[in-house]
């Protein structure tokens, strides 16, 4: 049983669309811990259809590393579906849709990714899924000509909501032979027992049909074949932060204590523990002042906020809307945080700051409560609280300039 607690009835949409029980039960029973097949009896076509397929390869001079191909397990060398684009745009990685029709006729799988960054509907979507579950979230799509197999049995090193568009596909769960890898415990340092686990009786085995979606944890081992016609499935990879990553991040702070950078004994023999026993002792003391010192400070927080600053980002602006908009904003316009944008706001009794990753943003004392508020919800442009019409411009024009805030 997972440990986690779920806290409170918050609203989470995206997450509650992708699962068929109550999100504190999933919190759980599943999550980290045990698969979850929902059949949602919906479909998806407003995230993702086969018609998107179709423009992404066809239309929007996608390129490596955004799609690859396999066969059998086998990934494809990028010559075969790409070329150059032509005349002005000579960039020679882009998908070659006639290449890749010969491919896929073939047999060969196409995975297309990073959607979340590339598709519309998928990165608004994959925007609330990650504010749900507070972890970075990618999206992959994979499509499987009838009856073939795109790679043989594995398992990720990421947790994945696997989301079936189109087609029907069969897979086959196993459990795993390894907990809660981590991204530096692949499945092929394990290959013989997966290939062993993969041959006995598996925990799921369901052809899966457009709407329905698996959650599987990371270390499930799994493996899946089209049946009938061209197969389209989505998969949500996402990357949950662990206790390994809180004690390496806290462990990160270590260079900064002197005691800690201090030479081992002149002759010290690592087959003798003996003769760095005293080291030992005192490395352990001050590690353990160090963890209860970052713990009792909030520098946890911080150090896994940077890391999860760095992992997702925040939903595009667009400047040239942007810039027209600031040059004559009507105080009714109504403007709200951007998306995904994570910081942090610090204030002393003159300024308040908005910390960003790569920038920090100063305003007056006075635009405290303006700030605050506009992290909660939207504000239209000329009201905002704690300040008068013509104040709120200006702080709502510097803030729409710094990218903190965009138009709703």
């Amino acid at each position: 049983m997972n440990e986690g607690v779920e806290r409170g009835p918050v609203e989470r949409p995206a997450l509650a669309r992708l699962i068929g029980i109550p999100v504190s039960d999933f919190a759980r029973d599943h999550w980290g811990e045990q698969p979850l097949l929902t059949r949602k009896g919906a479909g998806f076509d407003d995230l993702f259809t086969a018609n998107a397929v179709d423009e992404l390869v066809a239309d929007r001079a996608t390129r490596t590393p955004f799609v690859r191909m396999a066969v059998e397990g086998s990934v494809l060398p990028s010559s075969v579906f790409t070329s150059s684009g032509g005349f002005g745009a000579e960039v020679g990685d882009q998908i070659d849709s006639a290449k890749v029709l010969e491919q896929f006729a073939g047999g060969a799988t196409i995975v297309l990714q990073g959607l979340h960054r590339n598709w519309a509907p998928i990165a608004t979507f994959t925007r609330q899924l990650i504010s749900d579950i507070g972890h970075p979230a990618q999206v992959n799509a994979y499509i499987t000509p009838a009856s073939a197999r795109g790679f043989d049995a594995h398992y990720d090193t990421h947790d994945v909501f696997v989301v079936q568009i189109a087609g029907a596909k069969r897979w086959t769960i196993h459990e795993p032979v390894h907990r809660h890898p981590l991204v530096d415990q692949p499945w092929t340092d394990h290959s013989a027992a997966v290939a062993d686990r993969a041959s006995t009786a598996p925990r799921i085995d369901a052809v899966f049909e457009p709407g329905d979606v698996l959650y599987l944890p990371r270390g499930w081992i799994h493996s899946a074949v089209a049946q009938g016609g061209t197969s389209i499935h989505l998969t949500i990879g996402v990357r949950a932060a662990t206790r390994h990553d809180l004690l390496t991040q806290l462990l990160g702070a270590a260079g900064e204590d002197p005691s800690l950078r201090r030479h081992l004994p002149l002759g010290v023999d690592f087959a003798d523990a003996s003769t760095f026993a005293p080291d030992t002792a005192a490395t352990i003391t001050a590690a353990r002042g160090l963890l209860e010192a970052a713990a009792a400070g909030g520098a946890i927080g911080d150090a896994m906020q940077r890391a999860f600053q760095d992992a997702v980002r925040p939903a595009p602006v667009r400047p040239l809307a942007t810039v027209d908009l600031m040059t004559d904003l009507p105080p009714t316009a109504v403007l709200g945080w951007r998306d995904a944008l994570r910081g942090r706001v610090e204030e002393d009794d003159t300024t308040v700051r908005i910390v960003l990753p790569g920038k920090t943003i100063a305003l007056p004392g006075e635009a405290s409560a303006a700030v605050h508020a506009l992290r909660a919800r939207p504000h239209p442009a000329g009201r905002l609280p704690g300040l008068d019409a013509a104040s709120s411009l200006v702080v709502s024009r510097r803030l729409l300039r710094e990218g903190v805030l965009t138009p709703r």
